[in-house]
């Protein structure tokens, strides 16, 4: 099986040359660029990466990424994540399983951190993921572009694309994959592990009750 992984990138500098050597072995990495100011755009470059450039926000870059993308599954990851070594196959698995266009997948959700803290943080998100079927961006997602062109796609969101498009795919059709995706904890370390996970918490119950997006964005970024 094919796969175009799209990574949707904003001043990303620090993590992206191990995202991007953590998935080598892909047909085709696409780095959809919202305006980066650092050195993002040439260590894309380098590493042989196509790049798009676009307006920023999340939703709007993986969305121009799939349109450039050439492959028939698609992978989205962030910037400060990276993929464990035997990923692959553990994607190719997935793409056996009968009916495995119509679902979608996910990594298990790992801190690059060896304090306690990052792991009950890690315990949480399992919890959650379990109970409401809802990964967040950090945690990849492999979808075949069939499933995603069905259901619309990411939405030109400023924050919350990717609860928006996991509640459009729904439990039913969504996979854990054993194998886990490695993120940065670079703003928990910064902001204070309670502080980051409550504000995390907070915009989810916010787009939950309905508030409109751009408030959600402006506290989330305060």
């Amino acid at each position: 099986m094919g796969v175009s992984i799209i990574i949707p990138t904003l001043n990303a500098e620090a993590g992206l040359p191990s995202t991007l050597q953590s998935i080598a072995s892909a047909e085709e990495i696409i780095v959809a660029d919202g305006g980066s100011q650092d050195a993002t755009l040439r260590l894309a470059g380098a590493s042989g990466a196509r790049i798009v450039e676009t307006a920023r926000g999340r939703g709007r870059q993986m969305h121009a990424g799939v349109e450039a993308a050439t492959q028939d599954w698609l992978l989205f990851l962030h910037g400060d994540t990276t993929l464990a070594a035997d990923w692959r196959t553990h994607v190719d698995a997935h793409g056996r399983e009968p009916n495995a266009i119509e679902a979608a997948a996910t990594f298990r959700f790992k801190l690059d951190d060896a304090s306690w803290q990052a792991r009950a943080l890690e315990a949480l998100v399992a919890l959650r993921v379990f109970l409401f079927a809802l990964p967040y961006g950090d945690q990849g997602l492999l979808i075949h572009r069939d499933l995603y062109a069905a259901l619309g796609g990411f939405r030109p969101l400023p924050l919350m694309e990717d609860v928006d498009f996991i509640r459009r795919i729904g439990r039913r059709r969504l996979r854990t994959l054993p194998c886990a995706a490695k993120t940065s904890s670079r703003r928990w370390r910064a902001d204070g592990w309670v502080t980051r996970s409550a504000r995390n918490l907070a915009c989810l119950t916010m787009f939950s009750a309905g508030a409109p997006i751009e408030r959600i964005a402006r506290f989330y970024e305060r």
